[in-house]
C-alpha cells in the first residue's frame, strides 16, 4: 500500500491523505485549511481523474470536508449518516457549497469494502457529531487513521474502549496532535461535565439573559448547555439553524426544538432567508415552541440564548439586556483572528464582559500518549498538528513525512 499526505504533516486543518493499492485509490478527508477560501482552486489536492474509488470523511468539520465541491460529484463520498445529514442541513444557512454526497454510510465496527481497501470505522469522542477513526487494510498492510478525537467529552467511553481493546498489528498510525501546540505535556482539558457545573454556577449567579456563544454543530456543548438550563430552570432559546442541526442527528436523546424548556426564535435575518428561499416547511417543522419579539422581551431576562452574531439587532430591539451576560464557548483562535471583532465591540458598548467557558475537541498530550501506546504502531506518522516536532519527545517509532511525497507502508 502506498500513501501520499497531500496536506497535514505540518498543520491543523485541510487534511487529505491519498492511499493506493492494487490499482485502486481512495482519499481520507478532503478538508479546507483553517485560513483557506473555499473558492480557491489552488488549495484542492492534486487527486486527478474520476477513478478515485471513494473519499472517506472522518467527521463533519469543514477542515475535513470543505473542498469536496471541487470534485466532479461522481466520486462516492463515504461518511457517517448523521454527519451527512448535518452537513446537508447546515449548507443552506452557511452557503457552504457541496457535491451530491452520494456514497456508503459509516457505522461503528462494520467494515466496508472499497476496491482493494477494507475500512473499519471506529466511532470516537469529538466535538463534531458522528466522528470516526479508521482501520484501513490492503495488500497485507494495516494502517490506522485517528481522525480528530478526545477523551474528555460526553462519549469518553469510546476512547477508553479503544485503548483497552485496540486493533492489533498496526503498520502505520496517522495520529492527530492538535493539543501539542496548545497545552503542556502534563496538562489536561476540562470535561463537558466540568463545563456543565461551571455554566450552572454562572446561571445561578447572574439574573439577566445569558448569551451563550457556541456552534450549534457542537452537539456535546448544546447538550451541556441544555442540562445546565434544566438544572437552573432557565428556558433555552435557539434559532432555526440550531433547530435544523439538532434535528439532523435523528437522535431522540439530543435536545430538539419541541422539547419542554426550549423555544425557537427566528431572528430577522433568518426570516429574510426563509422568505427568499421558501423554507416554510422547515420553519413549520420547528414552530411548536416558537416565540416572537414581544415574547423574547418577556422571557428573555430569565433565558439562555444559543447566541449567534446575527441575533444582535433582535436582542437590541427586544430590550432584554438588563443585567445580561455573555459566555464565549469556542476556540480562542477565532477571537485572536478577529472573527468576532464586531461582536466584541458591541459587547463593549453595552458594558458586558466576555466570559470564556470552553474545552477542546481534541485529546490532551497525556491521552494522545495512552492512545499511541495502546495501538503500538510500527510507525507513528504526525498529522493535524502545528507542533509535530514534539512527537518524537512524547511517542515511540515516530516517522516524519512531508506533504506531497509518495511512500510505501
Amino acid at each position: 500500500m502506498k500513501v501520499r499526505i497531500h496536506r497535514g504533516t505540518q498543520q491543523i486543518g485541510g487534511t487529505c491523505i491519498e492511499l493506493a493499492a492494487a490499482g485502486d485509490r481512495i482519499a481520507l478527508d478532503f478538508g479546507l485549511p483553517l485560513d483557506g477560501d473555499a473558492t480557491d482552486t489552488s488549495l484542492v489536492p492534486e487527486i486527478a481523474g474520476d477513478d478515485l474509488r471513494g473519499i472517506v470523511i472522518s467527521h463533519p468539520h469543514i477542515d475535513h470536508y470543505g473542498l469536496l465541491h471541487h470534485l466532479s460529484g461522481r466520486t462516492p463520498v463515504v461518511m457517517g449518516s448523521a454527519a451527512r445529514r448535518i452537513v446537508q442541513a447546515a449548507a443552506p444557512f452557511t452557503g457552504q457549497p457541496l457535491p451530491s454526497l452520494n456514497g456508503p454510510d459509516l457505522e461503528h465496527g462494520k467494515a466496508i469494502e472499497i476496491g482493494a481497501f477494507r475500512i473499519t470505522p471506529y466511532l470516537v469522542d469529538h466535538s463534531a457529531y458522528d466522528a470516526y477513526s479508521f482501520l484501513i487494510e490492503a495488500e497485507g498492510k494495516r494502517i490506522f487513521y485517528s481522525g480528530d478525537f478526545r477523551a474528555h467529552g460526553r462519549k469518553a467511553n469510546l476512547y477508553e474502549h479503544l485503548v483497552a481493546n485496540p486493533p492489533k498489528d498496526i503498520d502505520a498510525l496517522f495520529m492527530e496532535g492538535s493539543s501539542l501546540s496548545r497545552l503542556e505535556s502534563d496538562g489536561s482539558f476540562p470535561t463537558e461535565s466540568d463545563l456543565e457545573a461551571e455554566i450552572v454556577t454562572h446561571l445561578k449567579a447572574n439574573q439577566g439573559m445569558v448569551m451563550f456563544h457556541t456552534s450549534a454543530q457542537n452537539i456535546d456543548r448544546v447538550v451541556t448547555l441544555y442540562r445546565a438550563c434544566k438544572r437552573t430552570s432557565r428556558p433555552l432559546i435557539i434559532d432555526l439553524y440550531a433547530a435544523a442541526i439538532l434535528a439532523a442527528t435523528e437522535n431522540k436523546n439530543i435536545p430538539q426544538s419541541d422539547w419542554p424548556g426550549i423555544h425557537l426564535y427566528l431572528p430577522k435575518l433568518q426570516a429574510i432567508q426563509v422568505k427568499k428561499n421558501e423554507w416554510f416547511p422547515l420553519l413549520k417543522q420547528h414552530s411548536a415552541n416558537r416565540i416572537y419579539q414581544e415574547q423574547l422581551k418577556e422571557i428573555g431576562r430569565n433565558a439562555v440564548i444559543l447566541f449567534r452574531p446575527l441575533m444582535r439587532p433582535d436582542i437590541d430591539d427586544a430590550g432584554c439586556l438588563d443585567q445580561a451576560s455573555y459566555i464565549y464557548s469556542q476556540w480562542a483562535g477565532y477571537l485572536e483572528q478577529g472573527t468576532y471583532a464586531s461582536t466584541e465591540a458591541w459587547l463593549k458598548t453595552l458594558g458586558i464582559e466576555m466570559r470564556h467557558i470552553h474545552t477542546s475537541g481534541h485529546a490532551s498530550p497525556k491521552d494522545l500518549k495512552r492512545y499511541a501506546e495502546a495501538l503500538a504502531p510500527r510507525a507513528l506518522i504526525p498529522i493535524h498538528s502545528f507542533a509535530t516536532d514534539k512527537y518524537s519527545e512524547l511517542f515511540s517509532n515516530v516517522v516524519y513525512r512531508q506533504d506531497g511525497d509518495w511512500w510505501e507502508v
